[in-house]
């Protein structure tokens, strides 16, 4: 049985040989013009589209495994981030356990995103491409079967127009021939039938992927921004949550110098006054109610101003404000400052000073809605003049001192 079998392989192998011998042959002489060789221009134009369309799916397939690894680079960067953000804040600080949910759907996020366009996009992608190797190798079979048939056709022809006829030769010829001709246009029909439709299928494959990209990209892209604002809300909260604390310290800190500053005031109001620094910083102004809510919205003291100013007491209020702290304040006041330097008013809801302006104090409706350094006031002037509070706005008390 060893023996057959090498003998079995010993003679595919001489078979092999002469058939590539026989190959190289045809191929010399058609190449120097000395035999024909079949030609099919519409075919040609077929494996051009096919190696064309190989090469561009080929690079897609790249590109796209580049992506994903471009998106695999950037879950790990963003979980290092969310890592670090977690690991840095305290226990103590606002929204901890949020921040904690926030980390970890961020990055399940990331790992569904880059698994879906794995799963949807490349894997539909490797099975168009995986049809192409065995398509070339059977375009490279049938090329190598078409150069067998012209081979057999020519020996065919030279048999026939022999002198010397064998009718043997040209009997196993012809049988020949008929077997080339035949295994070559088998090969040669499916895939005249295999390459237009793989042709036009590509298009759908290009759209499938795409698609698939986009639709997910999408669905990524949006819970991803709902988590980044989720993030900036957290992160807003802890900051105004800091300057609730820093204010409540910075009120403590006024009131325990109140006093200390009281007796130093005739000191301080005798010698050069120094100039402050920039006005605190301020959130965006808040809308200044209309005239109209502002009449409806009049608080008792102003009230009791108007009436008063109508009776005998309003002399004796109108002297009380103007000759300062020696005199009783009208009701609702708190104190009177004295500007110390200009300020020119840059919101609707702020109150312009001149170096010399007298101001009378005034308690804010809502106290949360107070900001560090600033106070709430009319110019005494204008109390004097109409016993309404209707021109009342904010300032800087670095540029005013009490008196």
């Amino acid at each position: 049985m060893a023996e057959i079998g090498k003998g079995v392989t010993a003679g595919k192998l001489a078979i092999n040989v002469q058939k590539r011998l026989t190959r190289a042959q045809e191929k010399v002489l058609q190449k120097l013009g000395k035999a024909d060789e079949t030609r099919d221009a519409a075919f040609e134009e077929m494996v051009a589209n096919f190696n064309k369309q190989m090469t561009e799916g080929t690079k897609l397939q790249k590109d796209l495994k580049a992506y994903l690894v471009a998106v695999k680079t950037m879950h790990d960067a963003s979980r290092r981030l969310q890592d670090c953000l977690a690991d840095m804040y305290e226990p103590e600080w606002f929204g901890k356990e949020e921040m904690d949910s926030l980390t970890e759907d961020t990055d399940t996020l990331w790992l569904d995103y880059h698994q879906n366009l794995t799963d949807k996009s490349l894997t539909t992608l490797d099975s168009y491409l995986a049809q192409f190797p065995d398509i070339k190798a059977r375009i490279a079979k049938r090329d190598r079967k078409m150069v067998d048939f012209d081979s057999a056709r020519h020996h065919f022809s030279s048999l026939q127009k022999g002198k010397k006829k064998d009718e043997a030769k040209i009997a196993k010829a012809e049988e020949e021939l008929g077997r080339a001709q035949k295994i070559f246009e088998e090969l040669n029909v499916e895939l005249q039938d295999e390459l237009p439709t793989l042709w036009d299928n590509r298009v759908g494959v290009y759209v499938n992927t795409f698609q698939s990209m986009a639709r997910h990209q999408e669905k990524f892209h949006g819970e991803m921004s709902k988590l980044s604002q989720n993030l900036n809300d957290i992160m807003t909260k802890l900051e105004e949550q800091r300057e609730l604390k820093k204010g409540g310290t910075a009120a403590a800190k006024t009131e325990d110098g109140a006093k200390s500053e009281e007796a130093n005031h005739s000191e301080s109001a005798s010698s050069p006054p120094k100039r402050p620094g920039p006005p605190p910083s301020r959130p965006p102004p808040r809308l200044t109610p209309s005239p109209d809510l502002r009449q409806q919205c009049v608080s008792p003291m102003e009230g009791e101003a108007s009436v008063a100013g109508t009776s005998t007491d309003s002399t004796t209020q109108q002297s009380a404000v103007t000759n300062g702290s020696d005199g009783e304040l009208p009701p609702g006041f708190l104190y009177k400052v004295k500007a110390i330097h200009d300020y020119a008013a840059t919101d609707g809801d702020e109150l312009e000073l001149k170096t010399g302006d007298s101001v009378l104090v005034l308690a804010f409706d809502n106290p949360d809605e107070q900001d560090d350094g600033w106070l709430l006031g009319v110019q005494e002037s204008h109390w004097v003049e109409n016993k309404n509070i209707s021109a009342k706005g904010v300032f800087p008390e670095n540029f005013t001192q009490k008196v």
